[in-house]
This record gives structure tokens, C-alpha cells and sequence, in this order.
């Protein structure tokens, strides 16, 4: 690996590639924002998504499947990320922050993002699965 691959190996350590369309996922536990005395804990995530393939593709929707540490599953499906319906031309990225809150001191996160390409092809572009984990003391 080159010294830029093994930065974002480090950076962004989950990693999904489908049709030419790589999501890269790093996760923060944010203890400032987390209460466990109040069964409260949060986390931030960074994702970045980089089109390596030859067509412009567009992000249309997104879908989540977060697992709490019980094992409770909650799906989130919605148009865009954060407020957009970004346009990635080939070569180029798009990088946003999120975050989630969970009821239990740790879980999981998986889905997909629904992708269209300049020539009308649809697919989903799989978000790889990241653990959330809060430090124990």
C-alpha cells in the first residue's frame, strides 16, 4: 500500500466497494454528549464516499440497520444524507458527519446507499458494518 492507502486504511478502518463506489466509515464515541447514568450513549461517524468508477453517480436514499447491544434492530431509510442528494463525478469524493444514539454502551451499523450513474443504472452501494463501542473504564 502507498502511504496515502495505508492514511485512509488508518482514518477510515470499514470499508465497502461496489460498482466502483468505495464507503469509507470512521467512528467516535462522543462522551460528551453520552450519559450512561441516564442509559444514554453517542456516537459520530464520518463517511466518506469516493466514485472510482468512469461514470458520474448521484446518491438518491440511504439505508441503516443499527443494532443496539440487546440485539433491538431499528432501520432508517430517508432521501439523501445530511440534507443532499450529492453528484460525485468520477474520481471525486463526498464526505459527511453524522451520528447516533444508542440506549445500550455498544452495537452496530450496516446498510446502503441507493446510487443511480449518469446512465440510468441503479444499485446499492453497500455502507460497510461498524462496531460502536463505548470505552469501558
Amino acid at each position: 500500500m502507498s502511504g496515502f492507502a495505508d492514511s485512509l486504511a488508518v482514518l477510515f478502518p470499514n470499508v465497502a466497494t461496489t460498482s466502483g463506489v468505495t464507503i469509507r466509515v470512521a467512528v467516535s464515541y462522543l462522551a460528551e454528549q453520552s450519559n450512561p447514568a441516564l442509559s444514554r450513549w453517542f456516537w459520530s461517524y464520518h463517511i466518506r464516499i469516493e466514485n472510482g468508477s468512469e461514470r458520474s453517480v448521484q446518491l438518491l436514499s440511504r439505508y441503516w440497520k443499527i443494532v443496539d447491544g440487546r440485539g433491538s434492530v431499528h432501520e432508517v431509510q430517508g432521501e439523501g444524507v445530511v440534507g443532499e442528494t450529492p453528484l460525485i463525478a468520477p474520481g471525486g469524493s463526498f464526505d459527511y458527519v453524522s451520528g447516533c444514539p444508542l440506549d445500550t454502551p455498544g452495537g452496530a451499523m450496516s446498510g446502503h446507499y441507493r446510487m443511480v450513474d449518469e446512465d440510468g443504472t441503479v444499485f446499492d452501494a453497500a455502507i460497510p458494518r461498524f462496531v460502536l463501542a463505548a470505552p469501558t473504564n
